[in-house]
């Protein structure tokens, strides 16, 4: 049985957890549920910890974080056939998941050496001469971070990285459908010299959370996930710092000006469909300017219809199985209800197991659940719009914010996408797929609050700490 870890001690319980492959049912390995006893052991070793996490030196976060990054990088192959044995991602994108893993761990080490604060002059105002502040950053406390199944490495990297890096314990809660994964970088994690209670990765089942994410020692809660559940969160801890990542359904507009329209097309293929549509910045919305809507949709449609389904585990698989039978069952009812509506497919639509042929839809009204809700499958929709200005508007016609992509190549457009779109993040001449893993990122309205990134979640981490200096010569 694959153990578990709680403050850096791998730990097993008689609460079994089996984790099965989602394209075929095959069980992938078995860990088991911590118990409220292993628990409270973590909760109360992160706080018993959090004064030695905060004064580790610069170098010996930085020093942690890199030999992650390479321990990561060695264990490549190894680490992506896991990924896609509990996530059912295809081989090729899970590779792609473990090398952003390495690259924001070592991104996090170079974070930790340059995390030094700020000097402001205070004799700006006479009253306060001979006076200088320095404003550096502390850890708020030990850090509860809930991660989702679609990113098994790379979600987690993204609430670990940030807490080493700043200096402060982190319980790392991983989604019940992919544990073992989060495991596996415990597993490093412990291989490290870290403060005992810096870490503990702690498989629990969600109906058991609300104990954990109320415990007032863990005053900073970092969440990933579904929208209801981060509400719940947020309503149940408003005291405490809560950073959400909610999802969103994600769109892209083809303005009038651009003329590539088969690198739009094999783009917003790709990442309508490259985690089956499991990704919170997966294409959903496609609006097209009416001068290329003619041209554009059977290009689309071509790009969309030549990626392979199949077993994850063949490399030349580019769209696997979604999570679980019940989101298969969820997606397949989504696209009946727009069909229902009015709307027509043009390619997919069909279903086998747990793999849902990628699907191009039109004609689609706006308030069918493809349009208005996060879909989270392989699943895009395609509508003509009278102006750039239509689009932008029809892209704001959501309740998420996370990111939007603009294929234009007008750097007036650019702005005013920028300016008026409220998401957290603009693209341009690319789909809003695209992140990287140093950059801020998160969105508005039903897509969360807060940042990942590794500065970003850093700051989401600490809080600021002045101290002025008096009489000094300035």
């Amino acid at each position: 049985m694959i153990p578990f870890y709680v403050a850096g001690r791998p730990a097993t319980s008689s609460d079994v957890l089996t984790v099965r492959h989602p394209f075929d049912g095959s069980v992938v390995g078995e860990t088991s549920y911590a118990s409220p006893r292993d628990v409270e052991e973590a909760v109360a070793a992160a706080a018993g910890a959090a004064r030695a996490a905060a004064e580790m030196s610069a170098a010996d976060r930085a020093a942690a974080l890199d030999s992650v990054s390479r321990r990561l990088a060695r264990r490549t192959g190894e680490i992506a056939a896991l990924i896609t044995a509990e996530n059912g991602k295809p081989v090729k994108w899970a590779t792609a998941e473990v090398n952003r893993a390495v690259s924001t761990f070592r991104w996090a080490a170079e974070e930790a050496r340059r995390f030094s604060g700020d000097l402001q002059r205070l004799d700006t105002d006479p009253a306060a001469a001979g006076r200088i502040a320095l404003v550096r950053r502390v850890p708020r406390g030990p850090v509860l971070g809930i991660a989702p199944f679609n990113f098994p490495l790379n979600l987690v990297a993204h609430k670990v990285a940030p807490a080493l890096a700043a200096g402060a314990p982190i319980i790392v809660k991983p989604a019940p459908a992919t544990p073992l994964t989060a495991l596996l970088l415990g597993e490093i994690l412990a291989g490290l010299d870290l403060p005992a209670g810096m870490f503990s990765v702690l498989p629990v089942p969600n109906d058991r959370m609300a104990p954990l994410v109320a415990d007032p020692r863990l005053p900073v809660v970092s969440f990933t996930g579904s929208g209801p559940v981060g509400a719940q969160i947020q309503a149940a801890v408003p005291h405490k710092h809560v950073t959400l990542e909610l999802g969103g359904n994600a769109a892209a507009l083809i303005a009038a000006d651009w003329d590539d329209l088969d690198f739009a097309a094999q783009r917003i293929a790709t990442f309508a469909n490259y985690q089956a549509g499991q990704s919170c910045i997966a294409v959903q919305r496609v609006f097209v300017h009416a001068r290329h809507m003619a041209a554009f949709t059977p290009k689309l449609v071509e790009a969309v219809s030549a990626l392979r389904t199949g077993d994850p585990r063949d490399e030349q698989v580019d769209v696997g199985p979604v999570i679980d039978t019940r989101a298969a069952d969820r997606i397949t009812q989504w696209i009946d209800e727009a069909i229902a509506k009015g709307g027509r497919v043009l390619t997919g639509g069909t279903r086998s197991g747990t793999t849902i042929a990628p699907t191009v839809l039109t004609d689609v009204p706006a308030d069918a659940k493809v349009c208005a809700d996060e879909v989270f499958g392989p699943v895009l929709v395609l509508t003509a719009v009278d102006s750039d200005e239509a689009g932008l508007t029809a892209i704001d016609d959501s309740a998420y914010g996370l990111q939007a992509g603009v294929f234009t190549r007008r750097l007036d457009l650019a702005f005013t996408a920028h300016r008026h779109l409220h998401v957290g993040g603009v693209v341009i001449g690319d789909v809003p797929s695209f992140r990287a893993d140093q950059m801020p990122y998160g969105g508005v309205k039903g897509s969360g609050s807060g940042r990942e990134g590794v500065a970003s979640a850093m700051e989401d981490y600490t809080e600021p700490r002045v101290l002025v200096l008096t009489g000094v010569a300035l």
